[in-house]
């Protein structure tokens, strides 16, 4: 079976753009570690290849990834993805983030590749971030490629930067929401969201 799951090709350095591994190396050994030990011997290179994923979203192309896969279509009730799992970066602490997210909006004239849309938040999601700007940077995305009545996101997340040091609460989450046009105009457009996204019920 063909997965749905969206390729993202790790960035390799171009050549012009030196190697981040021997830094990795130098952080090592202020730490006090000795990188040459046999366990640390690939470590910066498995850093840099790790954090040129984790960063791949600054070398993404919204436009490409959209690929034309919008459709005109009479259909004026609300679209919901919801549960979009994601991975990202904090920005503060280069600490992980990570939940979901719940995007709906309401069409216009056009409708988007559902496919497309856990892809646009991948996009945002896969470099340093806050949760409040990449909540705010997939709605406004979608307000701007399909151009439609509303548009609907919230995030849910567990930061890293809590639970592992600092305040140090394992259970504590953050919710985030970006609500544009008639999501944030009407309170029962926003009510229908936030019912569509609680609503668990059988699942497909």
């Amino acid at each position: 079976m063909k997965s749905n799951k969206a390729v993202v090709k790790v960035m390799h350095p171009k050549p012009e753009e030196p190697s981040i591994a021997p830094l990795i190396k130098e952080v090592l050994t202020r730490l006090g570690e000795d990188p040459r030990r046999d366990g640390l011997l690939q470590t910066p290179e498995r850093v840099e290849k790790t954090l040129r994923f984790l960063t791949s979203g600054y070398r993404m192309d919204v436009h490409k990834i959209v690929n034309g896969a919008l459709f005109e279509v009479k259909y004026d009730e609300m679209v919901v993805v919801k549960d979009i799992e994601f991975f990202s970066l904090c920005e503060h602490h280069l600490l992980p983030f990570f939940g979901k997210i719940h995007v709906a909006y309401l069409p216009r004239t056009k409708v988007i590749g559902l496919s497309k849309i856990p892809r646009i938040v991948d996009a945002f999601a896969r470099r340093l971030q806050i949760q409040e700007r990449l909540t705010q940077q997939v709605a406004q995305t979608i307000q701007e490629t399909i151009d439609p009545l509303g548009v609907g996101v919230i995030c849910e997340a567990r930061h890293f930067c809590m639970m592992m040091r600092g305040v140090e609460k394992q259970h504590s989450g953050a919710m985030t929401s970006a609500m544009l046009g008639a999501f944030r105009a009407r309170k029962e457009t926003r009510d229908e969201f936030l019912a569509l996204v609680n609503h668990r019920g059988n699942q497909f």
